[in-house]
């Protein structure tokens, strides 16, 4: 049986693969675990500087598995014990989601919580848990409301309709978009102009940004103020900033 997630590793770059493609890369119980322990144990790791999610197939990811959780007889509360969006939340790591395909409900929500999206033209997002009667658990609601603002997440998510990748650049919940069969080497171009850079410097901006983001201007301001004198008073200039 093949693996389910593909790890590759090299030039401080990570790349995990979502390897279900007969199931759209949906998320079984077991996966989900996988997924977490593993986002846990690179963002430790001193020789990753990047981390890249994407898919097999035709999909980055169709969310839960739907057939576990119909088999198992228990409600999807339940079922559900691993919070992927969090668990990307929780990484000190830059994390780049390269989306392949289409990325529904579980998928939309793990490509809200990544750093940086980047799209094959054909991949399409959709919030489908209208359609299929369940709350969002991993941070969709909030994240793509505080993103694209509340009338249109409610355009998206009261329809559970498809939004191309066109689309979803304009709203800004996507950065870049590139041909489909440019995607795997787009992304890892991309991840190696961050993993080019100190990984204690770029651990930190993402902490500035992520940190701030939920403050008025005024705490922002504070805060990275606070982070920068800290952080910088352990910078020598001139001195070697090759490694970190």
């Amino acid at each position: 049986m093949a693996d389910p997630l593909l790890i590759d590793l090299s030039d401080g770059i990570a790349t995990l693969t979502l390897n279900r493609p007969e199931a759209l890369n949906a998320l079984t119980g077991a996966l989900r675990h996988q997924l977490v322990d593993t986002l846990a144990s690179l963002d430790a790791r001193e020789d990753v500087r990047v981390i890249v999610l994407t898919g097999t197939g035709r999909a980055f990811c169709a969310g839960l598995d739907v057939k576990e959780l119909t088999a198992s007889g228990r409600n999807v509360s339940e079922n559900v014990d691993a919070d992927i969006g969090a668990a990307i939340t929780a990484l000190k790591t830059p994390i780049i989601a390269a989306i392949n395909g289409l990325a529904v409900t579980g998928g939309f929500e793990i490509t809200l919580a990544c750093d940086i999206v980047i799209a094959a033209e054909s991949a399409w997002f959709c919030d489908s848990h209208a359609k299929i009667g369940l709350m969002a658990g991993w941070g969709l609601s909030q994240r793509l409301a505080r993103t694209i603002g509340p009338s249109r997440a409610k355009d998206i998510s009261l329809t559970a309709r498809k939004v191309p990748a066109s689309e979803a650049r304009e709203l800004g919940f996507v950065t870049r978009i590139v041909p489909d069969a440019d995607l795997p080497a787009a992304a890892r171009a991309l991840a190696a102009e961050i993993a080019q850079w100190p990984r204690a410097t770029t651990r930190q901006i993402k902490r500035q940004i992520d940190g701030g983001f939920g403050m008025t201007l005024t705490e922002g301001l504070a805060f990275e103020r606070r982070e920068s004198v800290a952080f910088n008073a352990g910078v020598t200039i001139g001195a070697d900033k090759s490694g970190g």
